[in-house]
C-alpha cells in the first residue's frame, strides 16, 4: 500500500517480500556505522525482522518505516518513516538509504515528506529525530526541513549518546 509520494519516490509499507532488499540495506556500511547492527545475515531473518519490528509497528503503532522506493524505475533505494522509540515522548523520523543513492537528495525529499505526512493527515503536531554525532549529512538534513537541535541525548538500549531534534510543537 503506498502511503506518500514525493517528486521522485513513493513510499510503501514493506512486506515480507522486501527481505532480500532489507538484508542488503540493513548490512550497508552507511547502516551499520550509522543506525546499527540489527544481526540480520540472511534472508530469513530478514523476514523475520520484517514481520517483528516493521510489520509490529505498523500493528502496534499505525506507523512505522516505509520503503522508498524510485519512481523512475520501480528500484527500492531506502527506507523513510516513523519509529516510536522507547526513550522518547514521540514519534521520531528515521530514514536510511542504500549508499549507490546517496547525494541524490533522496533522504531529504522523503524525510520532508515524512514530517509533512505526520503532522497533516496523521495529526502529530511534535515529532523527533535522533542521529549519531558523527553523522552530519544527516544532521543537515534534519536542520533543512525545519527540525532543531535539543542536545544530547541517552536512549536506552543504544550503547552511545545521540544528537537529539525536534520539529513542531
Amino acid at each position: 500500500m503506498v502511503v506518500l509520494e514525493t517528486e521522485r519516490l513513493s513510499l510503501r509499507e514493506v512486506e515480507l517480500t522486501d527481505a532480500p532488499f532489507m538484508l542488503e540495506l540493513l548490512n550497508s556500511p552507511g547502516f551499520l556505522e550509522n543506525i546499527g547492527d540489527r544481526g540480520v545475515r540472511d534472508e530469513h531473518q530478514a523476514r523475520a525482522y520484517i514481520e517483528e519490528r516493521v510489520l509490529g509497528s505498523y500493528r502496534d503503532h499505525g506507523f512505522g518505516m516505509w520503503l522508498a522506493i524510485q519512481k523512475a524505475d520501480g528500484a527500492p533505494v531506502g527506507l523513510a518513516g516513523l519509529v516510536r522509540r522507547e526513550g522518547l515522548d514521540t514519534p521520531d523520523v528515521g530514514y536510511a538509504f542504500i549508499q549507490k543513492v546517496w547525494g541524490r537528495g533522496y533522504a531529504q525529499e522523503a524525510a520532508a515528506a515524512v514530517l509533512a505526512h505526520a503532522q497533516g493527515p496523521m495529526g502529530i503536531p511534535k515529532l523527533a529525530a535522533i542521529t549519531t554525532p558523527e553523522n552530519f549529512a544527516s544532521m543537515a538534513v534534519l536542520r533543512k526541513i525545519g527540525f532543531t537541535y535539543q542536545g544530547m541525548i541517552q536512549l536506552p538500549g543504544i550503547d552511545r549518546e545521540s544528537t537529539y531534534f525536534t520539529a513542531g510543537g
